[in-house]
């Protein structure tokens, strides 16, 4: 009888946290940035390691791992595209890479830090009150991963996947903060580093998530099929 009600005491716990948990989601956002798979324009740095077709046989297969894993976070999503796809025009249904998700196209001029504040500004325009960003380079992002970040925002200001290689896989807040994405040397090592200084000048509640490998190499590609 006793572990009968273990049992239910701990189906009751989940249920109530499955509840706060959707209940949470209805106020967040998460951005998805990613580019076409198309021959040439995607994995540049590896294609020079396994050329160009095999890079784009990888950028397709990070593509889907991400897929899946913001279908299974159940995180409301929006796809930002680097370029805007050949066809069809904006507006359309969703890309066959992101089922069901709607997709916009980034700024066309800027740094990646521009874009990335665009992209969250209109987030938070739109009513969002936590907004994660993620890319498509890092094949061992989670669902779990995923709903930490938004849950982490309810007791912290910013959260932050640490990149092996001193950038960032992940990253979000409860409002809009600039300078988080003004003076990076992006796609360097400095990022992470520089990021967290900004922080902490800010003020902010700073919430770390394991660090993870972005695929940017011959040798990322290796090591990460190695693990698997």
């Amino acid at each position: 009888m006793r572990c009968f009600l273990r049992q239910h005491d701990r189906q009751n716990e989940a249920a109530i946290f499955r509840y706060f948990f959707l209940k949470m989601l209805t106020n967040s956002h998460l951005l998805i940035f990613a580019r076409e798979p198309v021959l040439g324009r995607v994995k540049t740095r590896l294609a020079a390691d396994i050329g160009p077709e095999a890079a784009l046989a990888t950028y397709r297969e990070l593509l889907a791992l991400t897929a899946a894993a913001v279908q299974a976070a159940q995180v409301p999503a929006t796809v930002w595209l680097a370029e805007a796809p050949a066809t069809p025009a904006l507006g359309t249904p969703a890309r066959p890479e992101w089922p069901g998700l709607p997709w916009r196209v980034q700024p066309a001029a800027g740094t990646l830090g521009e874009r990335m504040a665009h992209a969250f500004a209109e987030a938070f325009a739109a009513g969002a009150g936590r907004v994660v960003v993620i890319g498509t380079d890092c094949p061992e992002l989670t669902p779990d991963l995923l709903q930490q970040a938004f849950t982490q925002l309810a007791t912290h200001d910013l959260v932050v996947g640490p990149a092996a290689d001193g950038g960032y896989y992940l990253l979000g807040m409860n409002e809009l903060h600039p300078s988080l994405f003004a003076s990076k040397q992006w796609s360097t090592a400095t990022v992470l580093p520089a990021t967290l200084a900004d922080a902490e000048h800010l003020g902010l509640r700073v919430a770390q998530l394991p660090t993870l490998a972005d695929i940017d190499s011959g040798a990322d590609l290796a090591a990460w099929r190695a693990r698997r």
